[in-house]
């Protein structure tokens, strides 16, 4: 996470404090209250720190046949690199949920699209089944993203079969 995501932690972080302290000063007059709102802000704080590390902890994974895309502990996509029929960067805001698409944003934004050949099953938080299509995730750098996609798709498009014998 770079530059608008490290701003939007920090700036969140900044905004618990604040609240802690405003809340703080608003209920000094109520002695029980006085002495929970820190324990809540420091709670409120420790969350976003939380949210940010598991960013970090927890990154998209390329691998020579898959490709793993993980947006905290609530989602958890492996994708084919044969299921992949097109990737581009597109930088787009998260909207509602529509068929057929999955978003993982950070910061309510994606910035790489997958299209896939074949539908995908989505296991959501709660474990409802969804049939996926398309995929738009965010990633740092997504230049470098499509392109390193593009060519391990390609390479494992090209990968010869390990069956022996003819088809059929």
């Amino acid at each position: 996470m770079r530059g608008r995501g490290r701003a939007l932690v920090a700036g969140s972080a900044l905004a618990c404090a604040l609240e802690t302290l405003t809340m703080s000063v608003l209920l000094r007059h109520w002695p029980v209250l006085h002495e929970l709102v820190p324990v809540l802000g420091v709670c409120a704080v420790a969350s976003v720190a939380a949210l940010h590390a598991s960013s970090l902890a927890r990154p998209h994974l390329l691998d020579t046949r898959d490709l793993r895309l993980r947006r905290a502990v609530r989602a958890d996509v492996i994708v084919p690199l044969g299921h992949i029929a097109s990737a581009e960067g597109e930088l787009r805001v998260a909207r509602r949920r529509s068929d057929g698409e999955l978003d993982l944003p950070v910061g309510f934004r994606t910035s790489i699209t997958l299209q896939l050949a074949e539908p995908l099953t989505h296991f959501t938080f709660l474990g409802r089944q969804r049939e996926v299509r398309t995929v738009h995730f965010h990633a740092d750098d997504a230049d470098r993203v499509v392109e390193t996609l593009v060519e391990a798709v390609r390479r494992a498009r090209s990968v010869p079969s390990t069956f022996p014998g003819p088809p059929g």
